[in-house]
């Protein structure tokens, strides 16, 4: 159900939003056109794609499978027949005069989405999530005053989900798209590349005081970022709330949102479902999903976050927050539970990769796939951060060379590799006791200042003690047995 936001002016925000997610089937969803991006201009778009005449589309049952999936991950229910239809409108990169989509029976009907904002959480009801055709690309080349169309991806797979009104902020929208995002990724039916049009929402947005009727809505086009979405949310709601202020009427309409303003303009006035005229396809049977492929389809879905964040908090001991930072995609998980198997340190290996690698991944811009610094490798350097080879410190400097010469490492498994760097660097911890006396019997006699404040209680001192002898041993002592030979001195 909507959840309570603050009130922007003394109007209530409504959102809900419509994500084309490009499904990853090797080709189209009625032929056998590739779907490859960044193919020449009109080079994978055949005949079926075109609609010339004597042809007939074929449904992709990959499609069907993804969309299987998606409602089964989203607790919907998956339409045992379900209906394609035709969209009629007219645009250039339309090639048919007609899209065709699912409109009175839909694949996959009702679920949500779960999400946590601002640690709080969170669930969109999902209205539904059909099966389309993508249309072609318009592109524009404004310096030659000059238009052409591209139809590669005429006929791409698409599942289009569609939420209910249900978000009230902007910034629980991004929320809600964030985790679908993630969703698709992990259920491996689109690869989420924004920036190829894998996957792009469109905002309906509308503003109306409290306990008031639905406002109009307009409808914001084919935001292909998160940042985009959350401005262009933003900037529509003032203008609506302004526009309602000076006592102007807001009319239905389709808007685009231009980044380098900041800003939407209305496109073209919004039209209702009646406008397209759907009716069946006639060139397309029933769609019949029989309960035994629905069964053999959940049989091979993957672990779903939610559940494997869950068996991390109770088989591994991490924290919710930990768990939730795990899960973050599948990749991630499965980096995650690699390196706690190297290591054999659940904890150790959550904060490693919350910390040093995902700050190396952010300030790069890699993904988890891309880390230079493998699980095994990782988990060798927490084991003999465990064992008392290297401090914490030194670990750093290990992982510090792993990072940037991994491509440089040869020889031997990942514990030898990290074992090597360490004899390389001289970083390994000493534990020899004669030696550790005799640094804590210098660093006492050179600091009488030190040694009677801490004797005087003062807890502070003893840190600095500590200190002293790590910087003696070039870092070299093991920090703990440091604190326990001070202790022991300072009591005698």
């Amino acid at each position: 159900m909507p959840s309570p936001a603050p009130l922007i002016r003394g109007h209530e925000v409504v959102i809900g939003l419509e994500t084309h997610t490009q499904l990853s089937t090797l080709s189209k969803i009625f032929s056998g056109a590739p779907t490859a991006f960044g193919a020449a201009p009109n080079t994978q778009a055949c005949a079926v794609d075109l609609a010339l005449p004597g042809t007939l589309p074929v449904m992709n049952r990959g499609a069907v499978e993804r969309a299987i999936r998606f409602g089964l991950a989203v607790g919907a229910s998956v339409a045992p027949l379900s209906l394609f239809a035709r969209k009629n409108y007219f645009y250039p990169d339309l090639p048919k005069g007609y899209q065709i989509s699912q409109y009175e029976v839909p694949v996959v009907q009702g679920g949500r989405i779960d999400f946590l904002l601002d640690g709080q959480a969170r669930s969109v009801r999902l209205t539904r999530a059909h099966l389309e055709e993508d249309a072609g690309k318009s592109l524009h080349e404004d310096f030659a005053g000059l238009s052409g169309i591209d139809l590669n991806r005429a006929g791409t797979p698409l599942l289009e989900i569609v939420s209910e009104p249900d978000m009230r902020s902007s910034a629980e929208a991004t929320e809600y798209a964030k985790a679908l995002h993630r969703l698709v990724m992990w259920l491996g039916i689109c690869d989420g590349n924004m920036q190829e049009g894998s996957f792009r929402c469109d905002a309906n947005v509308s503003v109306r005081r409290p306990g008031q009727p639905y406002g109009t809505r307009r409808e914001i086009k084919n935001l292909n970022s998160f940042r985009f979405l959350q401005q262009a949310i933003d900037f529509e709601v003032q203008w609506q709330i302004d526009r309602l202020e000076d006592g102007l009427p807001i009319e239905q309409a389709t808007v685009l949102f231009n980044p380098d303003t900041g800003e939407t303009r209305a496109m073209r006035s919004k039209e209702d479902a009646h406008d397209y005229r759907y009716f069946p396809d006639p060139d397309l049977p029933p769609l019949v999903i029989e309960p035994s492929w629905v069964e053999r389809v959940r049989g091979e879905m993957p672990e779903l976050p939610a559940a494997m964040a869950e068996r991390f908090q109770h088989t591994d001991g991490l924290p919710g927050y930990d768990a939730t930072m795990m899960t973050q995609s599948l990749a991630f998980a499965r980096f995650y539970e690699a390196t706690r198997d190297a290591c054999g340190q659940p904890k150790l290996a959550a904060n490693w990769l919350m910390g040093d690698i995902s700050k190396r991944l952010n300030a790069q811009g890699l993904d988890i796939a891309q880390s230079p610094v493998n699980p095994q490798q990782l988990g060798a350097l927490i084991g003999r951060v465990t064992d008392g080879t290297v401090s914490n410190n030194s670990a750093r400097q290990v992982f510090e060379a792993l990072w940037t010469d991994a491509h440089r490492l040869s020889g031997g498994d990942a514990l030898a590799q990290v074992d090597a760097l360490i004899e390389s660097k001289g970083l390994k911890q000493s534990n020899d006791s004669g030696a550790l006396e005799a640094w804590v019997a210098a660093v006492l006699a050179a600091n009488a200042k030190s040694v009677e404040e801490y004797r005087s209680g003062k807890d502070k001192a003893f840190n600095a003690l500590v200190g002293q002898v790590m910087k003696a041993s070039q870092g070299k002592a093991n920090p703990a047995q440091v604190g326990e030979v001070l202790k022991r001195k300072l009591a005698g």
